[in-house]
């Protein structure tokens, strides 16, 4: 009988799990909220939600599914030795996620100069919200990005690709609930 266990196959580190997992409940809890308050108000909630550039966040989450893919390949090019490629494949996810903030931010000061803040209306309670906590967590994200191109065994990488993932996955949800129903 062996004593391998579902969680050795995970990659990474399972503590990383750990944190992962709680996170998207957190942010679960949090669209479920949003959906259920929404119900309450749809025509209110539509008529906010169309003040939010679309276009803005369709690029972001281009910019961020291109950021994973490029923090997905480190790995395999750490392993096989292409140590150069794995590093720059790390600071090129980073930086696409500066490029996300941007973005974000752009959209934010928009919606300031608009005099749109968290209590305008409950939709843009939750849209600060999320996106802001969203938002945190990529700046959380770049920074893991950063340390593990500098500690770039493959483990490491592994770790920090694994938390990436999760901030992509997490805007992948956000984007059609906030941006698109």
């Amino acid at each position: 009988m062996s004593d391998a266990s579902v969680l050795d196959e995970l990659p990474g580190d399972l503590m990383m799990w750990v944190l992962i997992v709680s996170e998207l409940l957190v942010f679960g809890a949090g669209l479920a909220a949003f959906l259920s308050v929404r119900i309450t108000d749809p025509a209110g909630f539509a008529e906010a939600q169309g003040v939010l550039n679309r276009t803005g966040a369709a690029l972001n989450t281009a910019v961020l599914v291109t950021s994973g893919y490029l923090a997905a390949l480190a790995i395999p090019w750490r392993i096989a030795g292409r140590r150069l490629q794995a590093r720059l494949a790390l600071i090129a996810a980073s930086l696409l996620g500066i490029v996300f903030l941007l973005i974000k931010g752009a959209e934010f000061a928009e919606k300031s100069a608009l005099g749109i803040g968290w209590d305008t209306h409950t939709f843009f309670t939750f849209y600060y919200l999320l996106t802001g906590f969203h938002a945190a967590h990529v700046v959380f994200g770049i920074l893991i990005l950063w340390l593990v191109a500098w500690r770039d065994d493959a483990r490491n990488i592994e770790v920090g690709a694994s938390f990436w993932h999760m901030v992509d996955l997490v805007w992948v949800l956000l984007f059609p609930v906030i941006y698109l129903l």
